[in-house]
């Protein structure tokens, strides 16, 4: 049976996530010592301990996802358990990358420390905000987002379930929009930033040059990228659409629905929480999928 491997994005975070695996695994500990390493500064330490307004600074939060996530499926490769697709939620593609052999840890890592902290300067510079929507249909969601200032399509996660973001005042205008017109729920989201909207664009030439500094490597794998649903192996696109997603919805529901549409209907979402083991629920219903984020998870994990 085909099994794939999903790699979650921001929010998924909590204090605690890999303190397990790391005082129970040596390449656990060599692998938070190295991003210990490239990042200067104790992610470990952040992540198991807090406080948690400092894991939720997005420059924190990101490299913790990433460092997790990406120990999660090499001690899955270590029991045997090998994808034969990957894609990650936005952040999560780069644990994809990893994953698929595009991209080698420190590499990410690297990178994932200039977007982190590049995505958080935008947030404080271009301030904006995000809010979920849940039961609009496309045409609601167009009206929703008709607003004076800029607001997006941040998320499309699974089907009436679509994150919005852009900025502060027009989301909230979106949000009474929504609520207007008889909307379920409109919630605001607590984040720094409107991520995957015009205003990243200051983030967008330091990601390139992050990019540009490190080795791509065509997929071992196929990919399924975030910003065009599609799978690719091929090294140059991938780097393209890393880059593109930054400042474009990831198109969630629609990977899901094209995997499964392939063939692929058993998946691992490697890292901390279960957001889209509940988001696959809701996309393939018939699909099964297993959240795996400690030591006895991997241990007792069998294909």
């Amino acid at each position: 049976m085909k099994q794939c491997f999903l790699f979650p994005g921001q929010g998924s975070q909590f204090i605690g996530m890999g303190k397990d695996i790391f005082e129970n695994n040596s390449i656990a500990k060599s692998m938070y010592e190295t991003a210990d390493d490239i990042l200067g500064f104790p992610i470990s330490d952040i992540s198991f301990n807090g406080p948690d307004e400092t894991l939720k600074q997005t420059q924190h939060t990101q490299p913790a996802i990433f460092v997790h996530s990406a120990i999660i499926a090499k001690l899955l490769n270590e029991n045997g358990h090998y994808p034969a697709a990957v894609a990650g939620h936005s952040l999560g593609e780069f644990t994809a990358l990893v994953s698929a052999e595009v991209l080698s840890f420190e590499d990410a890592l690297s990178v994932v420390k200039i977007r982190s902290k590049e995505m958080g300067i935008a947030g404080e510079t271009s301030p904006g905000s995000m809010a979920a929507i849940l039961g609009a249909d496309n045409d609601q969601l167009s009206e929703i987002c008709n607003q004076d200032g800029i607001v997006v399509p941040a998320n499309i996660n699974a089907p009436g379930q679509v994150v919005i973001s852009g900025e502060n005042d027009a989301i909230m205008s979106a949000i009474n929009t929504a609520k207007s017109i008889g909307i379920r729920r409109a919630l605001p989201l607590k984040v720094s930033g409107a991520f995957h909207s015009p205003l990243m664009k200051s983030a967008r030439v330091p990601l390139s040059n992050a990019l540009n500094s490190v080795n791509f490597n065509d997929a071992t794998i196929p990919v399924y990228q975030n910003v065009s649903a599609k799978s690719t192996m091929d090294a140059h696109h991938i780097k393209e659409n890393i880059l593109h997603q930054l400042e474009n919805p990831v198109l969630w529901s629609e990977i899901i629905s094209q995997m499964n549409n392939e063939g692929y209907i058993q998946f691992i979402e490697a890292g901390p929480g279960k957001v889209l083991q509940g988001l696959n629920k809701r996309i393939i219903p018939k699909a099964s999928t297993t959240s795996i984020g400690t030591i006895e998870q991997i241990e007792n994990y069998e294909k």
